[in-house]
């Protein structure tokens, strides 16, 4: 008894049987009762009325007729007088009346009464009637009725009864068998689901099973199946943008590490490399314990620690660190920041904002081709655009490159090397910051994003 539908097919089979016992009994008793109650009082009517009509026209003709009237298969009568003699009687065999005459001779009173009522027992019941005519004349009616026919009834009821109760389990089947497609079969379903979401597969599909309890359990059942499989995308984005964002650091230090080691390269040149091998040390020391930080925070969002810094030298020495990387690639890069002026935000994660920028302007850049860099002050707003002629994004795309990985004809990004995180990094650094970003762009003539802290 593992499954429900079992445990509920013989709960509900134990608690209907046992109101459909307690009911039979209950009818059967009380139908039972009311017919020999009906006989009962049909015979004292039959009697008293035998009784009035000897008492009116007492004589051997009336009590002829009575006993006339009553000789039948279904009632007897006997007529005695005051000590228990029969007078006359209809033909009722000789042992019922030497059951009968004893009990009519210890009769006192002058009511009406029923003597013998034990159907079951009895072929007949009995019932006394004592008239008095005179001090000669009276004695006793004794009308005697046929059990056979409650016995019959009793008989028919039974096998009524039967049916009902065989009816009552063919019903109680059939509900069983509607209680395994309409309940248990969901509960089933909605069992091997958790099975799946337990073994971390997510991605199951339950039916909607309406406003009940089986609805709203399913409904909660796919809700948690989905939130697993969008936590599972965020972790998996979330490591990838991990690796992504330790990619960029880790590709300066082994470059200028190379660099380093080259041969016939002077003290002076050697330690000016080893000096920007030692700042993006530093540098991605401190993303590391950023990206701890975002790792311990129950919202996969970054902080920033706002500050007032230079702008010109802030953009020159990011134009310095990735211009090797343009130059390898035949691309040139240009830095318009006309004006020095103050920037009011994280300068680290400033740096991570542009180096993502440049680094996706110069992955969907072709050779011999330009990007640019500029930087300038509107109102209290740092304005930073970085534009490329590459190969550009749709215009119904424009809106969705900022969505963790997802990327623009992807079959051309695996080409280029994209991997549809940098920009949703980028977004999530903006908005940090307070600021927005926007994108326009022409397929196959280029890009321009615009960031404004």
């Amino acid at each position: 008894m593992y499954k429900i539908s079992t445990k509920l097919a013989t709960c509900f089979f134990l608690v209907v049987l046992v109101m459909e016992l307690f009911l039979m009994v209950y009818l059967h008793q009380k139908i039972i009762h009311t017919r020999v109650e009906e006989e009962l009082s049909l015979l004292l009517a039959n009697g008293e009325n035998h009784r009035d009509v000897l008492i009116e026209n007492y004589s051997d003709a009336t009590i002829k007729h009575i006993v006339l009237m009553e000789k039948n298969k279904e009632r007897e009568v006997i007529i005695t007088d005051i000590q228990g003699n029969i007078i006359s009687s209809s033909d009722i065999s000789q042992k019922v009346v030497e059951e009968t005459i004893p009990l009519v001779r210890k009769q006192r009173g002058e009511n009406d009464k029923i003597l013998v009522s034990d159907w079951e027992n009895s072929p007949y019941i009995v019932s006394i009637h004592p008239y008095k005519v005179n001090t000669i004349q009276s004695g006793y009616v004794v009308m005697f009725r046929s059990t056979g026919s409650i016995n019959e009834m009793v008989h028919n009821l039974n096998m009524h009864f039967g049916i009902a109760g065989v009816t009552s389990i063919i019903v109680l089947l059939i509900v069983y068998t509607l209680l395994s497609k309409v309940l248990t079969r969901p509960l089933i379903r909605m069992k091997e689901a958790t099975e799946k979401l337990s073994m971390g597969e997510f991605n199951v599909s339950l039916p909607k099973l309406g406003r009940d309890e089986l609805g709203q359990l399913s409904s909660s059942i796919q809700t948690l199946a989905n939130d697993l499989e969008r936590l599972k995308n965020e972790r998996n984005e979330f490591l990838a943008s991990i690796a992504h964002e330790l990619s960029t650091p880790l590709t300066y230090l082994i470059g200028y590490s190379k660099v380093a080691m080259r041969e016939g390269m002077s003290d002076k040149e050697r330690e000016h490399y080893l000096e920007i091998i030692a700042e993006e040390s530093d540098r991605m020391k401190d993303l590391v314990k950023n990206l701890l930080d975002l790792a311990r925070m129950d919202e996969t969002s970054f902080t920033v620690t706002k500050g007032l810094f230079p702008a010109r030298p802030f953009f020159e020495g990011i134009f310095k660190l990735v211009m090797p990387s343009y130059e390898m690639k035949q691309i040139k890069l240009n830095l318009v920041c006309k004006f020095d002026f103050q920037i009011f935000a994280d300068s680290i994660r400033l740096e991570q904002i542009i180096l993502n920028l440049l680094d996706n302007a110069l992955k969907y850049s072709e050779e011999n081709t330009e990007v640019t860099l500029e930087a300038y002050k509107n109102n209290d707003q740092t304005v930073i655009k970085v534009i490329d002629h590459g190969i550009g994004i749709p215009l119904e795309e424009t809106e969705l490159i900022f969505e963790k990985l997802y990327r623009v004809e992807k079959s051309r990004s695996r080409a280029y090397g994209g991997s549809g995180i940098g920009l949703a990094v980028v977004k999530e650094l903006v908005e940090a910051h307070g600021g927005q970003i926007e994108v326009t762009s022409i397929l196959g003539k280029g890009s321009t994003f615009t960031v404004s802290i």
